[in-house]
């Protein structure tokens, strides 16, 4: 098959499937790009032993048995007639980036430690060029979006350091620890180097938040803006979780700076340390909430007290001395927090501790105007039955209403 085909192929799976959709990525592994897209479509049947195949690999991420690929069929069924691959490309290549894919020699290979949870293709926007920076030359710099003013500068210093240093700094485009990140990276990195690397949990055309807008055009024009998914894509928590195993598995060292205790930041602390990863956590007063989370990976060993670039740089080995680590890879899966309303007495959030399903769906749930249950379907990549469902333990949970008749939307409380 030619790349053409390949590209075309990606391009659609990837507005077809949710990132980290086990079944979805289970076929492509199976069977390749192409012909997982015929059977995804409806255009084709799978042979038995890739429904075997996927069932394995679906029941063995711990999400029970049955005939994974049938319910993956119901799943993507809604968005069939909204794929248009040739026009997502065309959008990537008029804003002067590219869709890159695992067949093409400069895909990264540090995203082969994800295993299963490889995404299917990135969306590059800048100046991919020979391809991005080897492992062994990035490290994460995340934390809080609500950085305090001892945060900004810790991370602006830390950043600084690393750039001037020569070493890429990734992060995740968002307020606060991400936006200094970057910032600091392009003010100080070398003219001619990339500088900075941003992940998007939205589509690459989207510059999210707006509030970033400038900040994100400067990281096109000089690093990289990466996605999993296709242009047009709007953030949800769900993608925004998941672009957190991209970050860490592209970096050899992943520095929290500042994290609540519940923070999305220790959710890409624990990605790195389940590919085998360096992670380093900068301390703070024991009274400040936005420091709670870094205690915790100290206290937890999961990570290594840094204050300075150069320690960082000491974690992350020698520039050119390749991955830092990362070469058996674990299981990429960690998440931190435990059910609904946690132990830690901070307040909980509508989503803490709901199934995949469920967040996918209350994500896809408009706040004011009501929705149909076909127009949810597609928009969470759900079945319709499944929707369905969804909504009742949403209900339950008081976190769905219904607006009239058969509309929905999300409760207001």
């Amino acid at each position: 098959m030619s790349i053409e085909e390949v590209l075309t192929a990606r391009a659609a799976l990837s507005r077809l499937f949710e990132p980290s959709d086990t079944a979805g990525l289970a076929l492509v592994a199976a069977t390749g790009p192409v012909h997982a897209l015929q059977i995804a479509t409806g255009r084709s049947t799978a042979p038995a032993g890739v429904r075997a195949e996927i069932a394995a690999h679906v029941s063995s991420g711990g999400s029970g048995q049955g005939d994974a690929l049938a319910e993956g069929l119901q799943r993507w069924k809604p968005r069939v007639a909204d794929l248009a691959p040739d026009r997502d490309l065309e959008t990537i290549r008029r804003l002067g980036g590219e869709l890159l894919v695992p067949e093409d020699p400069r895909w990264p290979e540090s995203l082969l430690h994800l295993e299963l949870g490889m995404p299917l293709c990135l969306w590059v926007r800048g100046h991919l060029g020979g391809g991005l920076p080897a492992l062994g030359r990035t490290v994460a710099v995340v934390g809080s979006r609500d950085a305090t003013g001892y945060g900004l500068s810790i991370a602006g210093d830390i950043s600084a350091g690393l750039a001037n240093r020569g070493y890429t700094v990734v992060s995740g485009g968002a307020y606060g620890i991400d936006a200094q990140a970057h910032r600091s990276a392009l003010a100080s990195a070398p003219a001619g180097t990339a500088a900075t690397i941003a992940v998007m949990a939205g589509g690459a055309d989207r510059f999210y938040p707006a509030g970033n807008e400038d900040l994100l055009r400067a990281v096109a024009s000089r690093g990289l803006l990466l996605s999993e998914v296709p242009p047009g894509s709007a953030p949800t928590r769900w993608r925004f979780l998941q672009r957190n195993r991209i970050i860490a598995a592209l970096s050899a060292v992943t520095v929290v700076v500042e994290a609540r205790w519940r923070s999305g930041a220790l959710n890409t602390a624990h990605h790195a340390a389940g590919l085998g990863r360096e992670v380093g956590a900068v301390p703070g007063s024991v009274y400040s909430a936005n420091s709670a989370g870094c205690h915790r990976l100290l206290r937890d060993g999961s990570a290594v007290c840094v204050t300075d670039a150069g320690e960082v740089a000491e974690l992350a080995g020698p520039l050119g001395s390749g991955a830092a680590a990362g070469d058996a890879p674990g299981d990429s899966g960690g998440r931190e927090g435990g059910g609904r309303g946690g132990a830690t007495g901070e307040k909980r959030s509508d989503h803490d501790g709901l199934a995949v399903q469920d967040l996918l769906l209350l994500d896809a749930l408009p706040v004011r105007n009501g929705t149909t249950v076909d127009k949810l379907a597609s928009v969470a990549g759900l079945s319709p039955p499944g929707v369905r469902a969804g909504l009742a333990r949403l209900e339950l949970e008081g976190l769905a209403v219904r607006a009239e008749a058969d509309l929905w939307r999300r409760s207001r409380r």
